[in-house]
């Protein structure tokens, strides 16, 4: 058995890659589902959206708009990702990568965002900064990885398309 095929597979480290990816969007709709389950329908989101109320700030819809979609796009991008860790596609390891950065960019942003609107509340309350602190971790981790490890480079070939030489 030669090196490349021992290295060959989803084990080792993809298993925690693998792993967390089945978490993921299981882990983000237990702790978003309620959340925006219970403001589009106890009334919240109309008292915060409705001009003349008190809780009313113009940027509360698109805030709320683009939480409710980022998070809607980040499961089904995982769900994506699952499929493509487990048909070993050639374009995981890139695709793994955009979907580790996002979180990176995307929190600060709406942490921004949130303070914009609740101007009396700190902008990383501590649930914010553990979350960024958690994509961030992630990222140092896994962006190396994707790049750098054999069984990554080994593992992730199918579907991948074959390059004609051509002679001049």
């Amino acid at each position: 058995m030669s090196g490349e095929e021992n290295l060959k597979g989803l084990k080792g480290w993809l298993f925690l890659v693998g792993l967390g990816l089945i978490v993921y969007p299981v882990r983000l709709t237990f702790v978003m589902g309620p959340l925006f389950y219970n403001i589009l329908t106890d009334g919240s989101y109309e008292y915060l959206t409705t001009p003349g109320t008190e809780s009313y700030h113009p940027l509360w819809k698109p805030l709320l708009i683009f939480e409710g979609t980022f998070n809607g796009l980040m499961i089904l991008f995982s769900f994506f990702l699952t499929y493509l860790f487990f048909r070993k596609h050639y374009q995981f390891p890139k695709v793994y990568i955009v979907f580790t950065i996002l979180p990176v960019i995307l929190l600060p942003l709406d942490a921004w965002l949130g303070s914009l609107v609740l101007k009396d509340e700190p902008m990383f309350d501590l649930e914010t900064s553990k979350e960024i602190v958690r994509s961030i971790v992630g990222a140092v981790i896994w962006i190396p990885y994707m790049f750098l490890s054999k069984r990554v480079k080994a593992t992730f070939v199918e579907e991948k398309p074959e390059t004609v030489k051509t002679e001049l």
